[in-house]
């Protein structure tokens, strides 16, 4: 294999790409691209060409530690190739089933149930940094007031899933929609509570057979 100062300027990955677009390249010019150069002692297209086989003949997606495990590829490299994998699996690749969070109305069909209960449920809904869906968990049900829904309930599990961020939802079985007292207190609580534990609560969800209130966008959170 030639190294990459040895192939014509207008062959190599990034004039390829420019000209031709990303489907034209094999998939060790994409991996060229991406690492962009090699070391003092691998020329780049050798450290792809590894790269490009140990996903190839790997059973599941390499991680940061298996990556390092190539030689010639450090903390920069193995990060930018994590980074590509992430992001492709968060924007194109729709076959995990998950749920991602982007409005207060993206929670609706996960909490669809809550509109015919006759007692008030308090739901937390755990997301990762993606804004996807772990958890979702009843936290109490019956009256709610600030008392009764207590920080360490709502983010004991959230820690346990590593949560970036929460939201919280319940239901107002009379159909009201307005927020009481006692769910600005509730929220307040909670907003304070996630934001010294680094867990921050995205949204407060009151739901009724009518529709849904979002706290958020009230401005109360």
């Amino acid at each position: 294999m030639k190294k990459m100062k040895d192939v014509p300027a207008e062959d190599r990955p990034r004039e390829k790409l420019s000209k031709k677009g990303a489907p034209a390249l094999s998939d060790t010019e994409l991996i060229e691209v991406i690492i962009g150069r090699g070391t003092k002692s691998r020329d780049v297209r050798a450290i792809a060409r590894d790269i490009r086989e140990r996903i190839r003949t790997g059973t599941a997606p390499l991680s940061y530690g298996e990556l390092q495990g190539i030689t010639g590829v450090g903390p920069a490299k193995a990060s930018q190739i994590m980074a590509c994998f992430e992001i492709g699996r968060r924007y194109y690749d729709k076959r995990d089933g998950t749920h991602r969070i982007s409005a207060p109305g993206d929670i609706l069909p996960l909490v669809e149930d809550l509109r015919r209960q006759r007692q008030e449920h308090f739901i937390c809904i755990t997301l990762n940094g993606a804004g996807e869906v772990l958890a979702k968990r009843t936290v109490t049900i019956g009256l709610l007031n600030h008392s009764l829904v207590h920080p360490r309930e709502v983010f004991a599990e959230a820690i346990t899933d590593r949560a970036a961020s929460v939201i919280c939802v319940h239901n107002h079985p009379s159909g009201s929609l307005e927020p009481s007292p006692q769910d600005i207190a509730i929220t307040a609580q909670l907003r304070d509570a996630g934001s010294t534990l680094g867990i921050q609560l995205l949204d407060h969800i009151i739901v009724a057979k009518s529709g849904y209130t979002s706290l958020k966008e009230k401005g109360m959170l």
